[in-house]
């Protein structure tokens, strides 16, 4: 069974975080919940399964080598009501893309993220804006004070929550990619 309080993300390395967090903590209503992260597949299962599921996973993640990202551009998401989504790209598109459809195939009934017009899209988010005209103004704002930040990719993490008040997600499992990886997951 699926649900909203897990995920299969990517997490930046520690030493990146304060570039994007700086942006996150004033324009993220998700700051305090989430750790900066591109989705791979959300909802995901239940927390109690991350064993079973892990082992399965563990195996493309080790077919897919470690990889460089870089976050070079901003863009936005439109949603009902005048609301957008600001965020990071992260490229190369496709190494992710492939990874995502990778796991993807371990749990089919996981697809929500590949649901959206154009399919999937990898992305960082960075923060939310109300309004056409003032979304387009920050994303130049903050695209113009940019600098590009680059990082390796060397695992999958399995994330969950607790329900509110203690609704911040934790790292469950984190998955090695490359051959030289380990047999299981790690916490």
């Amino acid at each position: 069974m699926k649900t909203h309080k897990t995920a299969a993300v990517i997490i930046p390395p520690y030493e990146v975080w304060p570039t994007i967090q700086a942006i996150r903590e004033t324009h993220d209503r998700n700051y305090r919940r989430w750790m900066p992260h591109i989705t791979l597949l959300y909802p995901f299962l239940e927390r109690d399964m991350f064993d079973q599921v892990a082992a399965k996973m563990c195996k493309v993640c080790q077919a897919t080598q470690p990889f460089e990202l870089c976050l070079t551009t901003m863009r936005m998401f439109g949603h009902r009501g005048q609301k957008y989504t600001l965020w990071l790209v992260p490229e190369p598109r496709d190494v992710i893309n492939a990874l995502q459809e990778s796991l993807w195939q371990v749990i089919p009934d996981c697809d929500d993220t590949r649901r959206h017009r154009g399919g999937f899209t990898p992305h960082l988010s960075v923060g939310q804006q109300h309004g056409g005209q003032q979304a387009k103004r920050l994303l130049a704002e903050l695209q113009h004070s940019w600098h590009p930040l680059t990082f390796q990719v060397t695992t999958v993490s399995l994330i969950w929550r607790n329900d509110p008040p203690d609704d911040i997600f934790h790292v469950g499992e984190e998955l090695v990619l490359g051959a030289n990886g380990e047999d299981e997951a790690t916490l």
